[in-house]
């Protein structure tokens, strides 16, 4: 049974998964909702507005940084990240327009005792541009989407390259890319995030080698970090900050590769394949109980049956509905009869508004109307069905990029917690079903009680290892501080389940939940089973007053994780190295320094 059959499409008929109600949900662009709402909560919840530009000239409402470097634009603007549980008003803000500039600013910074912040489209949840409520008095945060842009592609070596400056959109990267005959084998799902940004926070997507698949030459299953050929970091030479270039095969990079935003990249060649179209094939008809089941009765719509089969595999599950949103990409060099040929990415439309009913839904549950997250949850799912069906996006087909990006800066601002655990390819069933299982329990538990915390999808994607072995570089070494550096006490370890569990910000109990489920997860995933490390963009570190909040998480549990089975203390090695290359902190705030410590 190919993917195709997996219960995924009925080319003949009517695609599985039929809508829930044959109703038609009337939508409303985010901008009208949020109009309409005004202040009110699911505006808060969802909204994204940012803040107005300044000029140094006119703003004053905190003191102008002395000394500024002349010709750098320098304004004021506010700042949030993607979920809004980080908004902090009028930080100071500059666009260098060169990599010199940077340079610039770095010893304008280390001279005048300010810190630097690099600054992309801040798609991140965890503090590590800037802590919510950070004081921000000696702080710049350095745009570098305005300038910092440039794209070339060279052709003349095996494999392929591109080289990208920090700013540059993966949008706008996957479409040089594409327009030069390559792609990548995974991403991640927003395009409206800067490359600079994917190597501070581990970006991924979803892939490893389906049965009879052989890795292309340029691509990599493992996190973006992993197609690192070299890249070029504002250092400290011995007497004032400069541009540093460090090759693959130099292990001095490799606290570079997944650097938490504690440096500055200014420039990354990565590697890159040959084109490759896929076939995206969606469907809501497998059951929750078939597709977590336990291992022993495990069939061939199970989680870790379609992974096999198909090699890229996202499930999306909302809470308290049996059927889950399933999407499956296989290599497809030449079009299906059944599947639709897209021109360009983000074709689930109807994931990227908001209903009318989702938002009155959403303004209920953060006041506290808990009690109807089951119906929310079903309307939620409903949408899906009712998406997938009347824009005939069950199948879809082309260039990798188009149905690799699906997720826009419209789609719902949720807040989330994530997990990586490492495992074998043999015990992918078995993590998805114990964590299921947990999971279906502990939201019983809470419901008992007239709790709802969590009113977002269970979102499951599975990629492999960061391994040296795939980025054609001789002597290349692994990143430091990625959640996909292999356990060398561990080589039957293959392949990362990741987990993200979302919710509306503020919804009631939602951190005493993710606390209760990242214990359990920490407890549960040892041994030669499976072990967990953070997400890195994502919330984790939970106690009841937030993520990042559990100090014991940060200065031990997580470090530790960072180093079980690695020959050395990689952790602190990566500590050092940015304390070398950067003595002066410029490049740092307030969480990393409780962190990297």
């Amino acid at each position: 049974m190919n993917c195709r059959d997996a219960g995924c499409a009925d080319p003949g008929g009517r695609p599985p998964g039929a809508p829930r109600s044959a109703g038609r949900f009337p939508y409303l662009s985010r901008r009208a909702l949020l109009a309409a709402a005004g202040a009110g909560a699911a505006g808060a919840a969802l909204g994204w507005f940012p803040g107005i530009r300044i000029p140094a000239g006119l703003a004053s409402t905190i003191p102008t940084p002395p000394n500024f470097p002349s010709g750098i634009s320098l304004y004021q603007q506010t700042y949030q990240n993607w979920s809004q549980q980080a908004t902090i008003d009028d930080v100071w803000t500059c666009s260098p327009a060169s990599d010199a500039d940077v340079v610039t600013l770095a010893n304008w910074a280390y001279q005048n005792g300010y810190t630097l912040r690099a600054s992309g489209f801040s798609h991140n949840w965890s503090p590590l541009v800037l802590p919510n409520g950070a004081n921000v008095d000696n702080v710049v945060l350095v745009s570098t989407t305005d300038y910092l842009t440039g794209i070339t592609i060279s052709t003349s070596g095996s494999p392929a390259t591109v080289t990208a400056q920090g700013g540059v959109s993966m949008d706008n990267l996957t479409t040089a890319v594409l327009n030069a005959g390559y792609s990548f084998c995974s991403i991640p799902a927003p395009g409206n995030i800067t490359i600079g940004g994917v190597l501070a926070i581990d970006g991924h997507g979803t892939a490893i080698p389906a049965t009879g698949e052989t890795r292309e030459t340029g691509m990599s299953y493992g996190s973006v970090s992993n197609l690192v050929q070299s890249l070029t970091a504002v250092t400290w030479n011995g007497s004032a900050y400069a541009l540093q270039t460090f090759e693959r095969g130099n292990p001095a990079i490799a606290p570079f590769l997944v650097n938490l935003g504690r440096t500055f990249i200014t420039e990354v060649t990565l590697e890159i394949g040959a084109a490759q179209n896929l076939l995206c094939t969606s469907t809501t008809s497998i059951s929750a109980s078939t597709l977590f089941a336990a291992p022993a009765s495990a069939g061939s719509n199970s989680f870790a049956s379609l992974v096999s089969k198909c090699g890229r595999v996202e499930s999306i599950w909302f809470p308290f509905t049996t059927t889950p949103w399933v999407k499956t990409w296989t290599i497809s060099p030449s079009q299906p009869w059944y599947a639709t040929q897209v021109s360009g990415p983000y074709n689930y439309t109807f994931a990227n508004d908001i209903s009318e009913q989702e938002s009155d839904f959403i303004e209920d549950i953060v006041s506290g109307v808990v009690s109807i997250t089951p119906t929310f949850e079903d309307l939620q799912i409903g949408i899906v069905d009712a998406g997938l069906l009347t824009t005939w996006t069950y199948n879809l087909w082309g260039p990798a990029k188009y149905t690799q990006l699906y997720v826009q800066p419209t789609t719902e601002r949720v807040t989330s917690g994530g997990w990586a655990l490492l495992t074998s390819q043999a015990n992918i069933q078995q993590v998805v079903y114990d964590f299921y299982t947990e999971y279906q329990s502990l939201l019983s538990s809470y419901e008992a009680q007239g709790q709802y915390p969590m009113n977002g999808p269970l979102e499951i994607r599975v990629t492999g290892l960061d391994q040296p072995s795939e980025t054609g570089v001789s002597g290349a070494v692994a990143p430091l501080l990625s959640a996909l550096t292999p356990r060398p006490d561990q080589p039957g370890w293959d392949v990362c389940v990741w987990i993200d569990m979302l919710t509306i910000p503020t919804t009631p109990q939602c951190n005493e939940f993710y606390e209760q489920m990242e214990q359990w997860i920490y407890g549960h995933y040892t041994g030669s089973y499976a072990a967990p490390r953070p997400e890195w963009s994502k919330g984790w570190a939970y106690t009841s007053a937030g993520p990042w909040t559990n100090t014991t998480m940060l200065t031990s549990t997580i470090p530790a994780g960072v180093n079980a089975g690695q020959s050395a203390d990689n952790f602190s090695a990566a500590v050092s190295a940015f304390n070398g290359y950067d003595p002066y902190g410029v490049f740092t705030n307030t969480f990393l320094a409780t962190l990297l410590i």
